[in-house]
């Protein structure tokens, strides 16, 4: 069950990539029909002391579930769909 009780955090550099992930993420939850704010995070000095060392990085709850590389739309759903 999705709730709106859930943190959803794209960390990157701000490249094409990165910016590629935050908007299929806000795309997949439009499609899932929650209410859930999606932070875009391009601070470096951040992201390294969360010990992230390859970007785009998705989060869910301060969990990273995607590390590194650009997903499709579907799997982004199921991984917010099976959020812990």
């Amino acid at each position: 069950m999705i709730n709106g009780n859930i943190k959803i955090q794209v960390l990157g550099s701000g490249c094409p990539t990165c910016k590629k992930l935050f908007e299929l993420t806000k795309k997949a939850v439009q499609e899932l029909e929650i209410e859930v704010d999606i932070e875009y995070i391009t601070d470096m000095e951040k992201i390294i002391e969360m010990g992230i060392m390859s970007l785009p990085v998705l989060t869910i709850n301060e969990k990273p579930v995607i590390i590194g590389y650009l997903p499709d739309i579907k799997e982004i759903k199921d991984l917010i769909k099976n959020h812990e």
